[in-house]
């Protein structure tokens, strides 16, 4: 396994709407991570699961980044030209004996409580037989040592069973295709929401099995509405009005638990977000699970 370089945090939006509240917070919250340690911010479109797309998202997505001034280093990295790289896993897994192919339905999973844990298939199906390609995870148990949450232990047989990595459809699975991507991209930390720690076993385990380095990894609170819903575009979360681009971000400072900079201080977008970064403190961000915020 190789060793982690020099700090390079990302932030990866799937292009399934704009920016709300919640994404822009966790995006600011991975930049100032990123820029107060002296590294490099990159941005990665995760464009893998096209019937979740929204047309012209990506774009707004950008768009708003630029309008907050997060701006990052390289160029946008699209996962939709990565299909190579994340067949090559897959049937590097394949030829290992660490992943198989499997036809079950969902129906079958539900018998089986939601978990799959046993070797249903084997060789490939033949055409017109559609199947998954799962990866084993036997007994496998992971400690995740979470930069803000400390250490939190998983089971992954008990979490999620042989999970997916390619499904009956053709396309790649979230947890394989980020982790092919930080490999390649050298990201060292992850700075992301606490909705995504439950995949984070999922995505050491891979990169345990394809001898990739790990990232440090921190689960920010998520925003949640009056109801106690993520803020998300399914909850139809309320996209970030970019022309308040300095409220904005003044108002996910403060959801970061930041201190905010004095009244002759942080007038400009600039100079708040300098000014953010210089006294950026992780310890200052709130241990709890949700905060609430009203739209």
């Amino acid at each position: 396994m190789s060793a982690i370089g020099a700090y390079r945090g990302r932030f990866a939006p799937t292009p399934s709407g704009p920016l709300h509240t919640g994404s822009l917070m966790t995006a600011l919250g991975s930049y100032l991570d990123a820029r107060a340690s002296g590294g490099q911010w990159l941005v990665r479109i995760e464009d893998i699961d096209p019937p979740r797309e929204v047309p012209g998202a990506e774009r707004l997505i950008l768009q708003s980044l630029r309008a907050h001034q997060l701006s990052w280093d390289g160029e946008v990295l699209y996962q939709s030209t990565r299909t190579n790289a994340y067949e090559d896993a897959v049937q590097r897994l394949l030829r290992e004996g660490r992943a198989y192919y499997c036809p079950c339905s969902r129906q079958d999973l539900e018998l089986a409580g939601g978990v799959h844990g046993t070797d249903c298939g084997g060789e490939e199906p033949p055409p017109g037989r559609p199947a998954a390609v799962r990866v084993r995870t036997s007994t496998a148990e992971i400690r995740v040592q979470d930069m803000l949450r400390g250490e939190v232990d998983f089971d992954l047989a008990r979490l999620d069973g042989d999970f997916i990595i390619r499904r009956k459809d053709g396309l790649y699975a979230y947890q394989l295709a980020v982790v092919i991507d930080d490999a390649f991209q050298q990201v060292s930390d992850v700075i992301r929401g606490l909705d995504l720690l439950d995949s984070t076993p999922r995505q050491i385990w891979l990169q345990q099995l394809l001898g990739l380095p790990t990232p440090r990894y921190g689960h920010l609170p998520l925003l949640v509405n009056e109801a106690g819903q993520k803020l998300s575009k399914q909850n139809l979360a309320r996209a970030v009005d970019d022309r308040c681009a300095l409220e904005n971000l003044r108002r996910c400072l403060q959801f970061l638990g930041q201190e905010m900079p004095p009244s002759d201080v942080g007038g400009h977008i600039r100079e708040l977000l300098d000014w953010a970064v210089e006294n950026w403190c992780r310890e200052r961000i709130p241990g709890g699970q949700h905060l609430p915020h009203a739209e």
